[in-house]
């Protein structure tokens, strides 16, 4: 048996089987794999924020920072922890195992990943592993998303090794750092739409064996400043403009949506009654809904707009509420926070906004959506400068009705570098009444 058909048949089966074993969606953050465990239901306890390098800031490498985010902690709102890595690889997402007790983090410049434990002590994750054979196993660069399989670690990538263009695919590897298969993004055609093979984030639908794929860019435009880039047409060419729809028992593409303007961030409505997904299109700044139609076919549609397209307000990351009925979206160039109404997803509706930073970039709510967290790197090359490069972990509670400043954590003032991407961790109760009996520091 050819290596890929034994790996795809390896996938088919871990797929097949949690998809009847796995327990109903619920996860302490919305954006999660339906198939993680050890589940945060209340408080979390922190908030691990995966963070770029900046040269002569502290030790100028990236690092991962934890702060005590419970407000019943004297610690509450400080850095108590960080770990660095050595070296600036453009630190950008991280995603848990399967079991939550490791969180792998990825480098879209050096392509190197990294795996923390943060089950043993969550207030003081390790670094357990440096995984550094991607390019070479796959041919692929710049891991971006890491999103967990039972066993398993599904890695979305945004390039390649040949030409370090937007053409990229997908990445398997085991919970122990090896590698298992890799998956080619489409260039063919599939229904009369043509793959433009680039690729994005990842996000699985296990219900309907859908899993979904979007398209950025490649390593020649995020590692080149962003008025370069604005500035020159054939780079400004080179975005995606797909999404993709697998089988997952498979891993074959099986239809290919056209969504033009770079769809990012993928949320299906982690609501069990509700199958369908939305993103955002950072350059045409607009809503897309995939759902199947009446007949069973599934489509994609545009069903908002996000600020004055115009302004390239660019929408960056994105945050779905837990009963589906309500988003977050930050838009990075104007630096604010928005609230749709998601009660009918056909037609979503800007109820509130808030201008929360010069920048602002990932978003990520709790369970129950009364906390909301942002931070404020996009990428180090398209950070804004001067005055406006404001670098922070932002906190807010959420009442329904406004944002109400909780914490901040200056990351420039604490030599840390820029913030981007954060996951919650929790204390196992056991060690949290001990610790609340003998009032340790966590």
């Amino acid at each position: 048996m050819h290596p890929k058909s034994r790996a795809a048949l390896g996938f088919f089966a871990a797929g097949l089987l949690t998809v009847i074993a796995a327990p109903a969606v619920q996860a302490d953050e919305t954006c999660n794999s339906p198939y993680m465990s050890g589940l945060i239901k209340g408080q979390e306890d922190f908030v691990h924020v995966w963070t770029l390098g900046v040269e002569g800031l502290g030790d100028g490498s990236d690092k991962l920072v934890t702060v005590d985010a419970n407000p019943a902690s004297k610690h509450y709102g400080k850095v108590i922890d960080s770990v660095s890595v050595g070296g600036r690889g453009e630190a950008h997402h991280m995603g848990f195992t399967d079991d939550r007790k490791y969180l792998w983090a990825g480098g879209l410049d050096d392509s190197r990943i990294f795996v923390f434990d943060v089950g043993t002590n969550p207030a003081k994750p390790r670094l357990v592993r440096t995984i550094t054979d991607l390019p070479a196993k796959s041919g692929l660069v710049g891991p971006h998303t890491f999103y967990a399989l039972p066993g398993r670690m599904l890695i979305g990538t945004l390039s390649n090794t040949k030409d370090k263009g937007g053409v990229t695919g997908l990445a398997v590897y085991n919970n122990k750092g090896d590698f298992v298969a890799k998956y080619d993004m489409p260039t063919a055609t599939i229904d009369g739409v043509k793959g433009d093979g680039y690729g994005y984030d990842v996000a699985l639908n296990p219900a309907k064996n859908a899993l979904l794929t979007s398209s950025f860019a490649g390593w020649n435009n995020y590692m080149r400043a962003l008025g370069e880039v604005i500035g020159d047409p054939q780079a400004m060419a080179q975005f995606g403009g797909t999404m993709v729809l697998w089988n997952h028992k498979t891993m074959e593409p099986s239809q290919i949506f056209a969504v033009p303007g770079a769809p990012l961030e993928i949320r299906w409505a982690p609501a069990p009654d509700k199958n369908w997904a939305i993103t955002a299109t950072a350059l045409t700044s607009k809503l897309w809904l995939i759902k199947q139609d009446a007949a069973g076919s599934w489509q994609a549609k545009e069903v908002g707009t996000i600020g004055d397209p115009s302004k390239v307000p660019l929408p960056v990351d994105i945050s779905i509420t837990a009963d589906a009925r309500g988003l977050w979206v930050n838009t990075f160039m104007d630096g604010t926070t928005r609230y749709f109404d998601l009660t009918n997803p056909e037609a979503p509706r800007q109820t509130y906004q808030r201008h929360t930073g010069s920048q602002v970039n990932m978003v990520s709510q709790s369970w129950d959506g009364k906390r909301v967290y942002l931070t404020s790197s996009l990428l180090s090359l398209w950070d804004k400068s001067g005055d406006d490069n404001e670098q922070f972990l932002r906190a807010f509670n959420w009442d329904g009705r406004e944002l109400t400043p909780a914490f901040e954590v200056d990351f420039t003032k604490e030599k840390l570098g820029r913030p981007h991407h954060m996951k919650f961790t929790a204390k196992p109760a056991g060690r949290l009444a001990l610790a609340q009996a003998n009032s340790e520091a966590p």
